[in-house]
């Protein structure tokens, strides 16, 4: 009888020991007071074009203002200056550059009209200051090395401006290196010549080298140049989600032996295996057909496009949960360790999950991991941590050339 009563008592402290998701959620909220949280790819600067958008209010639309940041403690998120892959002539590339420029203007342009909200970052100090001021901080990327064109100056122009990384293809492959996504297939067989000749100067600037949406190939090419750590902004574990945006096992080890990081993104469609659906098959490539030519859209009509494969997936896709996205984490610390992983969104460009769909909600991860048994350090190293030592060593790698 007594042991009976023990073994009852036991398993009621237990049961009354568990964490309400109140006490999960203050907890998260002690944690995100003491550090800095890192989100590596957002696209929202394609919402700057449009008369009327102000990242400083709160927006229905779109996944990423500054006020939604605040609500998701979320400190620090990088702007991708997103350029579409078009045409590769010297026409083509100086009308790109020229974008480039401008989209760097109207996202400063921004944070300074908002700026007891936030502010622009160049190094992570920047970040941390940035949160003791009460203020969120923006960092710049470009995605696509398209508008570089085939001129290295432009890698440091870009820095000068504010740039710390490059995304070095989109879903097309360029003067650079192979897309993972090209359908014509590869045209070099991984990093190009020239290619090469970007990533010895990235690394002479200190500007990251972005692995996302690159091929493998050009992956393995990348690694085997590069004198500093790189970065893959917002990509996610093949392991688990046969995508060949995503980077399998063998890629994980390599990025590791390398000193780089995955930011796990936190897209459906790289987080959970979809299921068959001829009908949305069909009507999404009705709609790659209609906006095929990327790199002639304009910015309102890359946002516009962007609007319409997001209603698409809202009809026809069941989204991926927090509790994919943190498999995923879990993966990559299973795989190589807590000391190469982070997480990357993809707002604004198809990034959205089921109790994360902006970033008003980016603390619900923590509660996640909360739940999962991961403490205050592993939780900081995810949240930007592994990141910010990234970045570090790829500034200090370039200050050294």
């Amino acid at each position: 009888m007594q042991a009976k009563f023990i073994i009852l008592a036991t398993c009621m402290m237990a049961f009354s020991c568990k964490p309400t998701e109140d006490q999960i959620s203050r907890k998260a909220s002690r944690i995100h007071d003491e550090i800095v949280s890192v989100d590596t790819h957002c696209d929202t600067p394609m919402r700057f074009s449009r008369g009327g958008f102000d990242p400083g209010i709160r927006n229905e639309r779109g996944c990423v203002d500054f006020p939604k940041m605040k609500e998701g403690r979320l400190d620090a998120e990088f702007f991708a200056i997103f350029i579409g892959q078009g045409p590769r002539t010297p026409e083509a590339f100086e009308r790109e550059h020229g974008r480039t420029l401008a989209i760097f203007d109207s996202i400063k342009a921004s944070v300074e009209r908002n700026k007891t909200l936030a502010g622009i970052a160049l190094t992570p100090d920047d970040a941390v200051r940035l949160k003791a001021e009460g203020r969120v901080a923006i960092f710049m990327g470009i995605e696509n090395g398209y508008p570089i064109g085939t001129d290295l100056s432009k890698i440091r122009q870009y820095y000068d401006l504010g740039a710390r990384y490059i995304t070095l293809c989109h879903s097309a492959n360029n003067d650079i290196c192979d897309s993972s996504s090209d359908k014509a297939g590869p045209e070099h067989n991984g990093l190009s010549a020239f290619g090469e000749e970007v990533v010895r100067e990235m690394n002479r600037v200190g500007m990251m080298i972005d692995v996302s949406h690159i091929s493998d190939e050009s992956f393995y090419d990348v690694l085997a140049i590069t004198k500093a750590p790189v970065i893959a902004s917002h990509s996610s574990c093949r392991a688990l989600c046969e995508n060949p945006r995503n980077i399998n096992d063998d890629m994980l080890q390599a990025l590791k032996k390398n000193g780089g990081v995955i930011q796990i993104c936190i897209l459906s469609d790289y987080l959970r295996q979809p299921v068959p659906n001829p009908e949305y098959d069909a009507k999404m490539k009705e709609l790659r057909d209609k906006w095929r030519n990327m790199g002639e859209l304009t910015e309102a009509q890359q946002e516009q496009r962007w609007e319409e494969i997001s209603r698409l997936r809202e009809q026809y896709v069941k989204l991926a949960t927090i509790g994919d996205a943190v498999n995923h984490i879990q993966h990559v610390i299973d795989v190589i360790g807590i000391d190469y992983v982070g997480i990357g969104s993809d707002f604004d460009g198809g990034g959205s999950i089921e109790g994360c769909t902006d970033a008003s909600m980016m603390k619900n991860i923590t509660n996640e991991m909360i739940r999962r048994g991961y403490n205050r350090e592993e939780i900081a190293k995810i949240w930007g941590g592994n990141f910010m030592r990234v970045m570090r060593e790829v500034q200090e790698t370039g200050s050294r050339q």
